[in-house]
């Protein structure tokens, strides 16, 4: 296996880590909001570095031609809001895949829902609506967008699976994988019963500092 180059955050080894390992070591703030969910499922974990697009409402121009610009392995994370045309559909999906992206993180609708979940290519997004966008509008990429909620940089490693999306900052990546590899390794260490004993105690002992009786 090729080690990430200095400073890279290893992609590759989130896809190891549950969002919600993630989110207990981030926080809300790293968490989208549930409106950002798997269209189909069962859906695999996914993670990469975030490649981001800004479309505004009724245009979808940014993201298509995001599918020709991303690098593999990259998750396009589009900033949109649109709850009435869709940003995407079979063919954008397919191409995106065979173009190795790894899943679309939309704060927006996509259309075509049978033939991307037949091709089994990950899209997270708000909902599905039959209509399309224009294409009309430019906007940069790799600028700072929000997401469910989140603000996302390019580069900042995105994972997603059937509990949410999670936007690890690339500049805490290393940090947090140490982190999560080792409450991992604690918890695959730990029975149920260690489990109870320990959250009946956390319990108690909250319950008691609130002055609870019963």
């Amino acid at each position: 296996m090729t080690e990430p180059a200095a400073g890279t955050p290893d992609f590759a080894a989130f896809r190891d880590i549950p969002t919600t390992t993630l989110a207990d070591l981030l926080g809300v703030e790293q968490v989208m909001d549930i409106g950002i969910r798997p269209l189909w499922g069962p859906v695999p974990r996914v993670a990469g570095p975030a490649f981001t697009v800004s479309c505004p409402p009724g245009d979808n121009l940014m993201l298509h031609a995001a599918i020709h610009r991303a690098a593999p392995g990259s998750v396009i994370v589009v900033e949109s809001g649109d709850l009435r045309y869709a940003l995407a559909g079979g063919n954008v999906c397919a191409v995106a895949q065979r173009n190795g992206v790894a899943a679309f993180v939309a704060d927006g609708l996509i259309r075509d829902l049978g033939e991307v979940r037949d091709m089994g290519f990950p899209v997270f997004a708000r909902g599905i609506v039959p209509i399309p966008g224009a294409k009309k509008v430019t906007t940069p990429f790799g600028r700072p967008v929000r997401c469910g909620g989140v603000r996302i940089e390019a580069g900042d490693v995105v994972v997603a699976d059937e509990e949410g999306v999670v936007a690890v900052p690339a500049t805490r990546a290393p940090g947090i994988l140490t982190a999560a590899r080792a409450k991992l390794a604690k918890e695959a260490t730990q029975t149920l019963d260690d489990w109870e004993r320990a959250h009946r105690a956390r319990i108690e002992e909250i319950l008691k500092e609130q002055g609870f009786e019963g």
